[in-house]
């Protein structure tokens, strides 16, 4: 049996700050991001079954990554956890532990999508575009001895 990969994308709308930032992203400023998430599995080969001729369904995926990133962070503000307390806004707020870099944001949503993928499907690359110029990528191959394969 093959081994396929599948993608699915994804746009939010996010603000946050990098607080210890030489530059202008230590100001609150937003962006459009794009979120490409990208599983490997063996194609189910099963007459019948909903998920037949699919490693997933699109429709699944985007359960998971709605549940545990989208519904949390779109159209949010996220700070860093030490900036807890220095801001009183009437907004919706996200504290990460460290300052949410595009890579820092990447690793958050790499472990909570992770965590939620049925058996037999593997996250294998996740891409966080902060521009259209410029992303933080992740790939289970750099990866190898941080996660055991399921």
């Amino acid at each position: 049996m093959s081994v396929v990969r599948v993608t699915k994308m994804f746009h939010f709308e996010m603000a946050h700050m990098l607080p210890y930032h030489n530059g202008q992203c230590k100001n609150i400023h937003g962006h459009s991001y794009h979120l490409h998430v990208t599983v490997r599995g063996k194609i189910r080969h099963e007459a019948g079954h909903p998920e037949d001729g699919m490693v997933m369904d699109f429709t699944e995926l985007k359960k998971i990554v709605n549940s545990s990133i989208l519904e949390k962070f779109d159209h949010s503000l996220v700070l860093p956890e030490k900036a807890a307390g220095s801001i009183s806004l009437d907004t919706r707020l996200v504290y990460v532990n460290e300052s949410p870099t595009c890579e820092v944001l990447l690793l958050e949503f790499v472990n909570r999508v992770r965590e939620l993928l049925p058996e037999g499907v593997d996250l294998v690359k996740m891409r966080l575009s902060e521009t259209a110029s410029s992303y933080a990528e992740w790939t289970l191959e750099d990866n190898l001895n941080e996660y055991e394969l399921t």
